[in-house]
């Protein structure tokens, strides 16, 4: 009680400010490179103003898993760039890949994308919605060159879906959410298996050289990089498939983790080691052609961990794919010479839908007034310490899992029924209701062989028919004491707020599978199966078929 008495006391002091780490003067290592590489720099009186834009989205890379949140898998690089950089560490993103990636290209959340439920499966007719204007579409309006590099994951049943018809010059990729890092396959049951490399519009074949995936895209962005011309403004999208399963990486990255007993840590690890160099070679190829002084290079992980997968979110609460914040709080940082305090920590509020507002003023971009919005422009939050203007974020309102059996309006004060999945941050305070999803904490002894005593110590006996959780996430950011039951009046005031968000809801897209969709009858590749000529063909018969029908009965009435 006396612990509970403490945290609820400490919500009325406003802690969500940026502090600062003196870093001191910029040091070489892990990503420097000397500016003149080529024997040249780019040419006196070039255009400076619209930055070069680098996204890195790496898949499932834990919370923990990085070297400066105490992880015993060395990353050099992401060290070095976030030391010189700014550390978000009030970051959130979405519990899955599908979800993520949309909130970053559209900048909206999912109720206002109808993807709020699960992931977008390789077999449904289902893409982001075509209606959506992107984040490279709106940079292409300013003379951005706006290539994708790896997961797409937004679905691809029509052409429409596909990245170069959603704002990229190029792609070069997978579309699905997963697939072998060496064959580029990937089943998605017994039978329905197809190719998932891509260039453009077509399978890339050609590529097909059995190169490992993570390796194999560093060598496509060095390639962009040599072919544009650096006093043109670049977007650069790269979204790599590690660390997400299927664990795979090449032996040599085993060679420093030999004594994880754990295999599947061990091969998460030499996966991230993998990545880690990989995004050393991307940042030696922005110094080498040009791009680095006038770049902005920001990092973000999709969402959380999964430990059965070798990922940790220590000490944060619960997994990928759920609603806990090791689900998605997210590794995050940005480096850039631009900024204006380098070498800080922001634990300012901050969202992955922030960066499609953010980076579209930065390139000097227009945000049309009917675009409705749910991130906010956090560069000066960023770079110069200020305050966010985020005070929530609506994790998610999921209406069709319903699976928390004890749920119920009285439950919700008559507000909220209880049984939907849904979680809401305001300030301080964060709420979940309906089934939030695994919720043990993880320690990294769970790697170990002396995991098992010390895990089961971290595991949640549920109590019977809960449905609401309230927390401070201020004052404890791993979700240990529920203080639902003695903050009732919170409860409801972000209960209303769910309810206030939920009129703003679109309809859910989640649509059947379709059997057209197997790689069986698209050439042994995954690709887009959906044809409008048919569409039409199909409802030209159907009129025809009713003009019959109505002849017929006209025929009877006489």
């Amino acid at each position: 009680r006396m612990v509970a008495a403490v945290l609820a006391g400490l919500s009325l002091l406003s802690l969500l400010t940026c502090g600062y780490l003196a870093w001191g003067s910029r040091r070489g290592g892990a990503g420097d490179a000397p500016g003149n590489l080529l024997g040249e720099e780019p040419a006196a009186g070039a255009p400076r103003s619209q930055p070069h834009i680098i996204f890195i989205l790496a898949d499932d890379q834990g919370f923990r898993d990085v070297g400066y949140h105490g992880s015993e898998i060395r990353t050099p690089t992401l060290d070095k760039l976030a030391a010189e950089g700014v550390k978000l560490e009030n970051y959130y993103v979405q519990p899955m890949c599908t979800p993520s990636r949309s909130q970053l290209i559209t900048g909206k959340y999912q109720i206002h994308t109808g993807l709020q439920h699960s992931i977008i499966r390789p077999t449904q007719p289902n893409c982001l919605p075509l209606d959506n204007v992107t984040l490279p579409q709106k940079l292409k309006e300013v003379g951005y060159s706006t290539h994708m590099v790896g997961k797409w994951h937004l679905g691809f049943y029509r052409r429409e879906c596909m990245p170069t018809q959603r704002g990229f010059d190029s792609f070069f990729g997978s579309l699905l959410g997963s697939g072998d890092y060496y064959t580029h396959f990937k089943c998605d049951s017994p039978g329905i298996c197809g190719y998932d490399l891509y260039e453009n519009d077509n399978a890339a074949w050609d590529h097909d050289n059995g190169i490992y995936s993570t390796q194999m895209y560093t060598q496509k962005v060095q390639q962009i990089l040599a072919s544009h011309n650096p006093r043109k403004p670049i977007f650069l999208y790269i979204a790599y498939q590690a660390v997400h399963s299927p664990l795979q990486a090449p032996g040599r990255y085993f060679e420093h983790y030999r004594s994880i007993n754990n295999i599947n840590r061990r091969r998460y690890a030499a996966m991230l080691a993998c990545l880690d160099e990989a995004i050393n070679n991307v940042t030696l190829a922005l110094r080498k052609y040009g791009y680095y002084e006038n770049s902005i290079i920001i990092y973000s992980s999709d969402n959380g961990g999964q430990p059965m997968a070798g990922g940790s979110n220590w000490p944060l609460r619960g997994s990928k794919g759920t609603y806990w914040e090791g689900g998605i709080r997210a590794v995050g940082f940005v480096h850039s010479p631009l900024l204006k305090n380098k070498g800080s920590v922001c634990k300012e509020l901050v969202h992955i839908t922030d960066w499609f507002p953010t980076l579209i003023t930065l390139a000097e971009g227009q945000i049309d007034e009917d675009i409705q919005l749910d991130g906010y422009d956090v560069w000066e939050t960023i770079s110069e310490g200020r305050r966010s203007p985020r005070v929530d974020i609506l994790h998610n309102i999921d209406p069709i899992y319903t699976k928390a059996k004890n749920g119920s309006w009285a439950a919700g004060y008559g507000i909220w029924n209880t049984a939907i999945q849904s979680a809401i941050r305001v300030n301080h305070w964060k709420l979940l209701t309906g089934n939030p999803g695994y919720s043990d904490w993880v320690p990294p002894q769970a790697f170990s062989n002396a995991g098992p005593n010390r895990w089961h110590n971290e595991r949640v006996s549920w109590s019977a028919g809960k449905t609401v959780w309230l927390f401070n996430i201020t004052a404890d950011p791993y979700e240990r004491v529920d203080l639902s039951a003695r903050h009732p009046e919170v409860v409801k005031q972000l209960l209303r707020r769910l309810s206030q968000f939920n009129k703003t809801a679109v309809p859910v897209r989640y649509p059947p599978k379709d059997p057209r969709s197997n790689p069986k009858l698209n050439g042994g590749v995954w690709g887009p199966w959906f044809k409008e000529d048919e569409k039409k063909k199909k409802s030209d018969k159907s009129k025809g078929a009713n003009k019959q029908k109505k002849g017929k009965n006209k025929k009877k009435a006489n």
